[in-house]
């Protein structure tokens, strides 16, 4: 994967703590990574954190404060070899699958050229529910490749499906990707 663009989207769920270890391995493999991350994201992990490993400043508004600067996410949409949103909440998989263009990160997300691979992560009966269910089958009818969530203990201490896939399982997917292509 040396040398690919990717973008790294992350959204506000409590695991996107496993993003900086998504973001860490693979700029490890060689990748360039901008990571873009909703408003919501910040509450859980620090733009600070994921600029310390990535080497970028992370984008999150459309504007950059008091400078007349704004962050083009069709440039992003045509410079990235592909885009992994980890993790996917719920609510960023309806806005993804109905075109809600409402933040930076689904703004980036509908000027993508690159293939879209998301890993969707929440509570086992918001992953069930109907409409999520049919906002993912929406998602891979556009193309987009969903990474199934594990099962096992959960945030609310529930166990279920809704785990985002592990960092490494992730890039082992990435891997295979780029290898088939």
């Amino acid at each position: 994967m040396k040398d690919k663009h990717i973008i790294l989207g992350i959204t506000g769920s409590i695991a996107a703590y496993k993003a900086a270890y998504l973001l860490r391995g693979l700029i490890k493999k060689g990748c360039e990574v901008q990571v873009v991350m909703t408003p919501a994201a910040k509450e859980f992990i620090t733009p600070v954190t994921l600029s310390a490993l990535s080497g970028k400043p992370v984008v999150s508004e459309f504007f950059t404060a008091n400078t007349g600067s704004w962050n083009s996410h069709v440039d992003l949409g045509l410079w990235a070899d592909a885009m992994v949103i980890a993790p996917a909440t719920a609510s960023t998989i309806g806005k993804m699958a109905n075109g809600i263009a409402d933040n930076m990160l689904i703004t980036t997300y509908l000027s993508a050229k690159a293939p879209v691979f998301v890993a969707p992560a929440m509570d086992l009966d918001m992953f069930a529910h109907p409409s999520t269910q049919r906002n993912i089958e929406l998602l891979k009818s556009y193309g987009n490749r969903i990474i199934e969530p594990s099962s096992g203990e959960l945030a609310s201490h529930l166990v279920g499906k809704g785990r985002m896939e592990e960092p490494e399982r992730i890039i082992e997917i990435l891997e295979d990707f780029f290898n088939n292509k």
